[in-house]
């Protein structure tokens, strides 16, 4: 009695296994979707949108290297920003230029890597312009993804925590750290560079 199974019936079972593993799941459209509910979605969205962690990290570097009170206020004004502008565009859904991410990344980079004293206000106004283009690029149309409200929550969450880290990393840094800071915001500069001509020839 042969308790081992003969070549061609090992492979025919390998075979099917491969081909079960195979499978396509469900895939999503516009979010990633984790298993976890809308809030954790829209988390992992995020965080797997080089793109738009990349220009968050930027925007807390460069509230951090305009001092404490610039970083507090960025740090509130982005996130909700953001959630009104995913809000808007839950709603409304018009196209908006594909060269957003780009720009956005772009100019803060190109501002982290000059320095500029900004003041303020208009590290605050930076922080809600962009905050709003960018939460109207990730806003779902209805009915597309049950509960996009709260998976723009989740976004935002991770847009305050990645801020608050660059923040706190650029404030009051000083000598060969704000120039590493600096360099640091001419990659991203440099990476918009690359998304621009990217976005463009794919378009």
């Amino acid at each position: 009695m042969n308790f081992f199974p003969r070549p061609k019936s090992r492979l025919r079972r390998l075979a099917f296994l491969f081909f079960v593993i195979g499978l396509p799941a469900r895939a999503g459209a516009h979010l990633v979707t984790s298993g976890l509910g809308p809030v954790y979605d829209g988390m992992e969205h995020m965080l797997l949108s080089p793109d738009q962690w990349i220009m968050v990290a930027g925007l807390g570097l460069l509230a951090g290297l305009n001092g404490a009170a610039a970083g507090r206020a960025a740090l509130f004004s982005f996130p909700c920003a953001w959630f009104a502008g995913g809000g808007t565009g839950h709603l409304i859904h018009l196209p908006l230029p594909l060269l957003i991410p780009g720009v956005a990344l772009l100019v803060v980079g190109g501002l982290v890597a000059a320095d500029l004293k900004a003041g303020r206000k208009i590290v605050v106004a930076v922080a809600v312009v962009l905050g709003f283009l960018q939460g109207y690029l990730n806003g779902v149309p209805p009915g597309a993804v049950d509960g996009a409200p709260l998976a723009l929550l989740g976004a935002s969450v991770v847009a305050f925590v990645i801020l608050a880290l660059g923040a706190g990393l650029a404030v009051n840094v000083e000598g060969w750290r704000r120039i590493v800071v600096r360099v640091a915001g001419s990659w991203m500069a440099a990476i918009g560079i690359l998304l621009l001509g990217w976005t463009i020839r794919k378009s």
